[in-house]
């Protein structure tokens, strides 16, 4: 990893607060952005427990990627932390305290749009402290069977991201490739719109599972025989999109704003937290990121990962 240029940090100008009902548990969830000081990073703050626990939003602090990402700091976590993560970082939000009452964020639409929506209305807050933008000097990557994740080399600041979805001939979803270079308006525009998707015989299986009880096809895209099921497309290409909204969210947990182009091949949450975990290791080899006392050391996980 190598630092190719800086930018000051940013935060919140305002609290910013959204509330829905949660797909895990079904609840009725409330949450609220709160401004942070310089270096602060992203902290999920768990409001309904006792002490209020704090959940360092980082890579060594990943404890589950089946379906969504999970944070953990001992007995305490938030679950399916993507969209938000992605939100922040998609308009890139540095320092930010992020508050719930439950063990995960409210689902809304799916997207990461509704997100978006409070944290623009709040505005949003230059910082001295400065934030790296690094990229790798060779590419590097992480594959299992099919699925692959590989960060290429960019010499000026911005990341591209292309995302290749191939689930094979047989799948109801057809093929489908997005790239595009991310930006606050980009992002905005083309990613954060874009909303989780799942197979009719999934979403099935989750519910007799005892999860998403209260989730109803209107409030994510749920893929039948004849295509979405009580729902309609916002893009063509919107199950790819929301790929990549994924993945701004889970490396966003590597504390670092990425340059170069990004190309992924079936790559899930799984895939996406191993690649933040390599270059973590590599930024913390080089000296060029610091890691909180506490923090996991990241070698199990890619054990897990890989």
């Amino acid at each position: 990893m190598r630092r190719i240029a800086t930018r000051r940090q940013r935060t919140l100008a305002k609290p910013a607060r959204v509330s829905g009902i949660g797909f895990i548990t079904g609840a009725e969830i409330a949450l609220s952005f709160l401004p942070a000081q310089e270096d602060s990073g992203i902290v999920f703050r768990r409001t309904d427990l006792v002490g209020r626990p704090e959940i360092f939003a980082h890579v060594s602090n990943v404890i589950g990627t089946n379906r969504r990402t999970t944070l953990g700091n001992g007995t305490d976590q938030v679950s399916l932390v993507e969209h938000v993560m992605a939100a922040l970082a998609g308009l890139r939000i540095d320092n930010c305290t992020v508050e719930l009452d439950a063990q995960e964020p409210p689902g809304m639409d799916g997207s990461a749009a509704p997100f978006v929506e409070v944290l623009l209305a709040a505005g949003i807050q230059p910082q001295n402290a400065i934030r790296n933008i690094c990229s790798v000097s060779a590419p590097c990557g992480i594959s299992t069977g099919q699925a692959s994740i590989t960060l290429h080399p960019g010499s000026q600041p911005g990341l591209r991201i292309s995302y290749f979805l191939d689930y094979g001939p047989e799948a109801l979803l057809s093929r489908q490739v997005a790239t595009f270079d991310l930006d606050p308006a980009s992002f905005e525009r083309n990613i954060a719109p874009c909303r989780t998707f799942i197979l009719e015989s999934e979403a099935a299986q989750l519910q007799a599972m005892g999860l998403g009880s209260r989730t109803t096809p209107k409030d994510l895209i749920i893929f039948g025989g004849a295509g979405p099921i009580d729902n309609t497309l916002r893009f063509g290409d919107e199950p790819a999109r929301h790929k990549i909204l994924d993945i701004v969210g889970d490396l966003a947990l590597l504390g670092i704003e990425l340059a170069g182009h990004l190309v992924a091949c079936r790559s899930g949450h799984p895939l996406n937290v191993a690649l933040g975990q390599t270059l973590w290791m590599r930024a913390d080899q080089a000296g060029g990121y610091t890691f909180r006392p506490g923090q996991q050391t990241a070698e199990p996980f890619l054990r897990r990962a890989a």
